[in-house]
Formats: C-alpha cells, structure tokens, sequence
C-alpha cells in the first residue's frame, strides 16, 4: 500500500522527484499513516478505556512530548551518525511504539507508547524535511508539499481502515499497527540508497535563492562554493511570523483530526465507524489540493496561496459545523481538507526558506514549536468538548484560521521591509566602495 504511491511518485517528470527525494517521502507517507489512523481513533480510545475527552486528549501531547525530544535530538543525530542513519535507526522505534500501543490497555500505557513512536516518526520527518529543503532549495515549496501530498494520500485510507476495523468488531487497533510495518519498510529503502545527496550533505542546485514573500537575492559566493548560506547569522524577524503560521495550521489539522469524529456522532447522528471513516473525507481533501499546490507555488507566491488556504478552512468548517446529517458533514471535510492541507507545507517552506540557511537549526524550532501546538490544541479543544459540547468547542477552530492567515500576511509584509533594508545596504555599500 505505502509502495504504489511513491512509485507514482517516481515515475513523474520534475527537477524534484529523484529517487532519493522520493525515497525520503516514505516517511511523510508514515507520518500520514500514523495520524490519519490514530487520530480519528481517539474518541473510540475514550470510550473503550472509559475516560475523558480531556484525558484521551493528553495523546496529542504526548505526540508534542515526543516532538520535543526529536527537536532537540535530530540536530545532534544528523549530525553525529548522518542523516541516512538517522533516518533508518528512526524506523524499528517507531515499530516498537506502534506495537506498545496497540497492545496497551491502559491510558498510562499508550500514553508512553505514543510519545515512543512520535519521538521516532518526528525525528525522521524532521530530517527528511530538512534534507528536501536543502537538496531543492528555492524550489523546496514544491518537494515539501508533494512529499506532504503523497503523505495525506496513503494516510486517506487510515480512517477507512479504522472504519472498516469497527464495523467488523476488531476495533481501532489493526488500522494503527499498520503503522509498524510502513516504518520498517520504509527504513529498508532508505538504507539502500547510495549514501550522497541530502543524507550526507546539501545540494543547492539554484544560483539564487528565494526570499519568504517571493523575491528572489543572488546567491552569495559562499553559497556557491558550499552549497549552503550563512548559517551563523540569526533568523530573520520574519520567520516569526511564518512560525506563527505553521503552529495555527498544525493546531487546526491536530483538533479537526482528533475530534471530527466526536463531532459527527453528537451533531449529524453517525455512528462511531462512519464517523472515523468520515475523516478520510479531510485527508482526501488535503491530499488533493498538495499535488496542486505544490506546482502553482512556483508560479505564485507561496505566502498569498498560504492566506487563502486559511480562508478556504473557514468556509469548509462553516459547512461541517452546520451539518445535520453525515453526507454533509462529509463535503465540509473535503472543504475543509482543500484549505488545511496547502497550509503546512507552504508554512514549512516558507519559514525554512526564511532560515536562509541555518535549515535544521530552523526545522528543529519548528519542530518543537509545532509539537507544542500538537499537544495543547487537542488537548483544549476536548477540554472545551468536555463542558460545552464539541459542537460548540469546535468554534475553536475558525479562530485559529482567522490568527494564521494574518501571521501570513505579516511575515510577507516583514519579509519585504528585509529584503528593501537589504537592498539599501547593498546600495551604501556599492557608494562607499
């Protein structure tokens, strides 16, 4: 199942799909796996252990637990061991979580059990991230989203697995095994690739690079001689912005994701396996606007696709809000789905771009930041599901959307006044000379 996908993949024409950069989309097809399975899996957890929204909730932050420690390790592990190593070591961790967790019977154990497997799966996500990021860069925008697309395509059949899982009686937990086998796979691949490229070092194949609002700088002769820029320069002001951006979005995805299906079963009267399997509604959605997105952000600037795409969430949770019966709680999935899945990607390129440079220095914060953002938003929304009803807990959600289109606009309007201070120093510079 992981295999058609990237084989797809491969046999495209493009700069950006070669056989290393499609490999390292097997773990964004892992990711996908795990949360498109796992999430829409929560509230069943819920009811079988018999605790709260809130408690079930604690999953997300054991998944941003995890998310900090791979912050803080993946750095150090690519480059201690190697990117590749790091790469393949990730997968029998994940493997072992993913069996904990399916085995566990108890919250305390698949709590442990989820911060196992996310520490894994985000340390290699992270370091396929940043290793796309420097091997494209001013095209990453383009590789990113694909990779998240083809990630959003494999996890489309999680929540129909778990569907199919409840209705036949076994329950969430073969859906979520799953999960082992693609990362074991999927370190496999990766082991056999030859040890060049974005496992071991950046290729910048661009002379310029391009800055966060969409202008383009020529590249410094450092940069051509090492393949890298500066890195020892600080972030610029900007990327504050886009950082604020990617943790609304990622907030958004982790809450629709955990907590849709609570939500169709209370408001539009599904039952518990239709409504898990509603979910795919979402990840059909994303997975459909990434292979879109990716190729127009080359043509439009990635910052104005990335404004919009929040507008568009809005417009697809107004729909799912006001369902009353589940095939229209469906379409405001899919609705939903168009804007959620061009937001993380175009969010993460845009802030790694920003990094000009320092790229898994950047990829580290971003991490942390977004496992943050992954462990409080669930977490608050079944809190708020837990005293108001997740119907109205679910307003929520245009909130964050309305907060991460204006942190778009912000960044592109920062990224600007940047690069006009950049110009005007470049220009005294020239006069002095």
């Amino acid at each position: 199942m992981i295999g058609g996908p990237l084989v797809a993949v491969a046999t495209w024409r493009g700069s950006h799909r070669d056989r290393p950069s499609v490999t390292l989309y097997g773990w964004f097809a892992v990711w996908g796996w795990l949360l498109y399975s796992f999430n829409p899996s929560v509230p069943l957890l819920a009811r079988e252990m018999g605790v709260s929204n809130a408690v079930a909730g604690l999953h997300g932050t054991a998944i941003a637990g995890g998310a900090i420690l791979a912050a803080a390790l993946t750095p150090r592990l690519v480059t201690r061991f190697g990117r590749q190593a790091t790469l393949v070591a990730a997968g029998p961790m994940v493997a072992v979580g993913t069996l904990a967790l399916v085995t566990g019977r108890g919250i305390a154990w698949t709590l442990t059990a989820v911060l196992v497997l996310a520490s894994g799966a985000i340390v290699a996500v992270s370091a396929a991230q940043a290793g796309l990021a420097m091997r494209h860069g001013a095209r990453s925008s383009a590789s990113l989203t694909e990779a998240a697309g083809v990630g959003s395509t494999v996890g489309l059949f999680g929540p129909l697995a778990v569907g199919a899982g409840v209705a036949v009686g076994w329950g969430w937990r073969p859906a979520v095994g799953v999960t082992a086998v693609f990362a074991l796979a999927t370190a496999f691949a990766i082991a056999r690739l030859p040890a060049r490229g974005p496992l071991v070092r950046p290729v910048r194949r661009d002379r310029a690079l391009v800055e966060p609002g969409g202008a383009r700088r020529p590249a410094t002769a450092r940069t051509r001689a090492t393949g890298q820029v500066d890195s020892s320069r600080r972030l610029p002001g900007s990327s504050r912005f886009y950082l604020a951006a990617l943790v609304a979005a990622i907030a958004l995805e982790t809450a629709t994701t955990f907590w849709s299906t609570d939500l169709l079963i209370e408001h539009s009267g599904a039952g518990p396996g239709i409504a898990a399997a509603a979910v795919a509604g979402l990840v059909a959605g994303m997975s459909a606007i990434r292979f879109v997105v990716g190729p127009l952000s080359l043509r439009i600037a990635p910052v104005h696709l990335l404004a919009v795409s929040f507008g568009v969430a809005v417009v697809g949770w107004s729909v799912l809000w006001t369902a009353t019966t589940p095939p229209v709680a469906f379409a405001g999935l899919v609705l939903a789905g168009l804007g959620y899945g061009a937001q993380y990607p175009l969010a993460i390129s845009l802030f790694l771009v920003a990094a000009r440079g320092a790229t898994d220095r950047a990829q580290a914060r971003a991490t942390l930041a977004g496992g943050l953002a992954f462990g409080i938003a669930p977490f608050v929304l079944g809190a708020l599901a837990d005293g108001v009803g997740t119907h109205t807990a679910f307003l929520f959600v245009p909130v964050l959307a309305v907060l991460g289109a204006a942190a778009a606009l912000a960044g592109s309007r920062s990224a600007r006044r940047e690069l006009a201070r950049q110009d005007l120093d470049v220009r005294a510079g020239t006069g002095r000379g």
